[in-house]
């Protein structure tokens, strides 16, 4: 009891901010990701306007969250691109290992799963569902692979810009790669977050012979709370950051995309972790009561790290795998020959 009085005394205390310290752990995963760029990369992401730029959009899906309305929690950018319950997708008779690359056809298939195997899923209260989202297991995966689509398209016309472009167009490729890149970072670090990955998001739910934790305030301690708490900076993780891999992108015999495979795996093994969080937490690793909290601290910065390395991988493959923008380029030197004809003005 005096546990949960003080974790709640803690939580009222940052409240006002929760925002800030969730914001603060997506910061993290960012600025890990940049750390593990290879010296080709494009430079202008290393000048401290633009690294700075790139950090704060790691917190701007959640601060659409501040705004109530329900066509914007439903359409995925406020709330169902955050998370995949992986639990649910069994339910609906969907194998996580073939889950299909296109969020479109992921949508129509569990719609119908969902219907078959009605008895095993809650009932929807219409009350607690303004938004129509509890029919919905998340679209994470999808979300972080179309950002990965959409970074490689900036920086497939940022290349034909930088050939043949205006000074200006250059500028503005460059800020359309790093929004991409920002706002992907925040999808990634979600997934990093086991809690983003389980029905048991927020407390244990169903059977529990276990005994995990049923309380309601996991989630926002684990999110910002402890990291509040332990004092985490970036700083005392910078020194194991690895270089960013690539993402092989070589066609599957299964069809399915190798980058959205790829996001999967990550996500399916931030899912392993599910159980140890909460074994963690009934141990009192995260407690604020506990006189030793490195374990619980070494899981959280493990996470980021985790985060911040599949984040950074994302970029690099899209980098590396973005030719010229053909048509782009095509475009521009009709504009350069027509210059070029054009007769000169006295």
């Amino acid at each position: 009891m005096a546990k949960r009085i003080l974790l709640g005394l803690l939580l009222m205390a940052w409240s006002g901010v929760a925002r800030a310290w969730d914001y603060h752990g997506h910061r993290m995963v960012n600025e890990a990701a940049l750390a593990t760029l290879p010296k080709e990369f494009p430079d202008f992401v290393r000048d401290p306007a633009v690294a700075e730029r790139i950090l704060f959009l790691a917190g701007e899906p959640d601060r659409w969250k501040n705004v109530s309305e329900p066509i914007l929690r439903q359409s995925g950018g406020s709330w169902s691109d955050h998370f995949l319950d992986l639990e649910q997708l069994p339910k609906a008779g969907i194998d996580p290992a073939t889950l299909t690359s296109f969020r479109y056809d992921f949508i129509v298939e569990f719609a119908a799963g969902r219907a078959r195997n009605a008895d095993k899923f809650p009932p929807i209260d219409p009350e607690k569902n303004k938004d129509h989202t509890s029919e919905w297991p998340g679209f994470a995966p999808w979300a972080i692979t179309e950002y990965y689509a959409k970074l490689k398209s900036a920086f497939s016309y940022l290349k034909a810009f930088e050939e043949a472009g205006t000074p200006e167009e250059i500028a503005n490729a460059k800020a359309n790669a790093i929004y991409a890149m920002g706002m992907m970072g925040h999808h990634v670090g979600d997934l990093a977050q086991p809690l983003h990955t389980t029905d048991n998001f927020n407390g244990w739910v169903g059977e529990n012979p276990n005994g995990y934790t049923t309380w309601r305030g996991i989630h926002s301690w684990i999110d910002g709370g402890f990291i509040a708490l332990e004092g985490i900076r970036f700083s005392d993780i910078a020194p194991r950051v690895k270089p960013a891999r690539t993402i092989p992108v070589e066609p599957r015999n299964d069809g399915r995309d190798p980058v959205f495979v790829a996001v999967m795996d990550y996500l399916l093994e931030q899912h392993t972790q599910v159980e140890v969080l909460y074994r963690m937490e009934k141990e009192g690793k995260f407690s604020p009561e506990a006189t030793d909290r490195s374990e619980g601290r070494a899981f959280i910065e493990k996470q980021i790290l985790a985060g911040g390395q599949m984040l950074g991988a994302l970029w690099v493959t899209a980098w590396r795998n973005a030719g010229p923008d053909v048509y782009l380029r095509a475009q521009l030197a009709k504009r350069q020959g027509g210059a070029a004809q054009e007769p000169a003005k006295k």
